[in-house]
């Protein structure tokens, strides 16, 4: 955060029918979103954009703010709304992209997209890795249409394994193998047209979700 004075005050109160969040500009109106409400957090920043940020970073006191950032398409995955999996992909200032692949009407207030697995017997809630994967489908779809060359994340698994079609396939659903053949295949092309997929720290991804 700037050593300048605050101008700025981002607040994040969680809540039953979900969490209210945003960014005031000053601290009385801060205060009345936050007093006595508990688990309520809040922080100062001198710039909107910080505060924006520390908001989209899931609003941990923990987090520091992230250095600067290659140029490139960034993707993420998590649980923490208590509706399942969504997917965030963003650009490297955390500017949703997801609407560049799917439709908006997909898409939920945050630009987020929350994942639901449809097989052959039954629909059912995806886990988080599978949610990975499919956020790095979209990443390079995006990165397809618009000339990009970087994709980022910061799971491991998927980037070094499963979207290279290396994976214990006995031991995975059938809707996971599939998307990872698909995943695998974009990503070669990708890949041989000049791109490249890489990891990031979770603590530096702009479309970190800010829970797993």
């Amino acid at each position: 955060m700037s050593g300048k004075k605050n101008q700025y005050y981002a607040y994040f109160v969680p809540g039953g029918m979900g969490p209210v969040s945003g960014v005031a500009d000053n601290w009385k109106t801060c205060e009345k979103f936050v007093s006595g409400k508990t688990a309520a957090r809040y922080r100062g920043f001198a710039t909107k954009h910080e505060a924006e940020e520390w908001l989209g970073q899931g609003a941990r006191y923990e987090v520091k703010l992230r250095p600067k950032l290659q140029p490139g398409i960034y993707f993420d995955a998590g649980t923490g709304r208590g509706e399942g999996v969504e997917i965030s992909v963003t650009d490297e200032h955390g500017k949703n992209l997801l609407h560049r692949a799917i439709p908006k009407t997909k898409l939920n207030r945050f630009g987020k997209h929350a994942v639901r697995v449809t097989s052959m017997h039954s629909a059912h809630d995806a886990t988080n890795n599978y949610g990975e994967l499919l956020a790095l489908h979209y990443a390079i779809e995006i990165a397809r249409k618009t000339g990009i060359k970087k994709i980022f994340g910061d799971s491991k698994l998927v980037i070094e394994y499963w979207s290279q079609w290396k994976m214990k396939r006995k031991e995975l659903p059938e809707e996971t193998i599939v998307l990872a053949e698909e995943v695998s295949a974009a990503r070669e092309r990708f890949e041989a047209a000049g791109g490249e997929v890489a990891r990031i720290s979770g603590d530096h991804n702009p479309a970190d979700l800010g829970f797993h």
